[in-house]
């Protein structure tokens, strides 16, 4: 079956994301991340391929029908997870904590102690990671969440959680999530003040 994602002309990498002008479009729509390394323990099956990359997980902006003025753009939420933090960013704090075992990086609460993020030493390795491993297209369209659903009906996006339930990995990665922020509620805060 041909999905909206099956053959994407072209999938941009962290450098091009975050390059100025940004080719990601300022305007409402779904984004999808492919990956060329899978985190350990990942399960492709179902997963849409292309060019030896695995898609595993989807994103919208907005993200449901009851925020339809939402202003936040493609460019803004794509750009955000390519060089924000754990604690915004679900697709980075799965990632963080899926690849801790690599990086030695765990979930921290820092600053304050009302973020919870990778430190800046391990955000900066992820970053890192995810220029070497993470490619990412999009569509534009006003309604991205019907197309998000859509997608989890159809496809394995084993990085994903919400409106994914059914998916066998998913009840597995929320029990890591959860496991890693408890942990990181129970450590001492890191003052972690370096700027990214």
């Amino acid at each position: 079956m041909e999905h909206i994602f099956s053959n994407p002309q072209h999938l941009y990498s962290r450098a091009e994301v975050l390059s100025n002008p940004s080719p990601v479009p300022r305007v409402h729509g779904l984004y999808a991340f492919f990956f060329n390394e899978i985190p350990l323990g990942v399960p492709v099956e179902g997963c849409l391929t292309h060019q030896g990359l695995s898609l595993l997980y989807v994103g919208s902006s907005p993200d449901k029908k009851s925020k339809p003025d939402a202003t936040q753009t493609l460019q803004q939420r794509v750009r955000y997870h390519f060089q924000g933090n754990a604690d915004k960013s679900t697709l980075r704090r799965s990632l963080g904590i899926l690849l801790a075992p690599e990086s030695r990086f765990s979930l921290r609460r820092v600053g304050s102690g009302k973020k919870i993020t990778l430190t800046t030493p391990g955000e900066q390795w992820l970053d890192s990671w995810m220029e070497k491993n993470a490619f990412v297209t999009w569509v534009e369209h006003e309604e991205p969440w019907v197309l998000e659903n859509e997608l989890f009906q159809s496809v394995a996006l084993p990085l994903n959680i919400q409106g994914n339930k059914h998916h066998p990995f998913a009840a597995l990665l929320l029990k890591k999530r959860e496991e890693a922020i408890a942990a990181a509620t129970e450590a001492p805060v890191v003052q972690d003040i370096a700027k990214r």
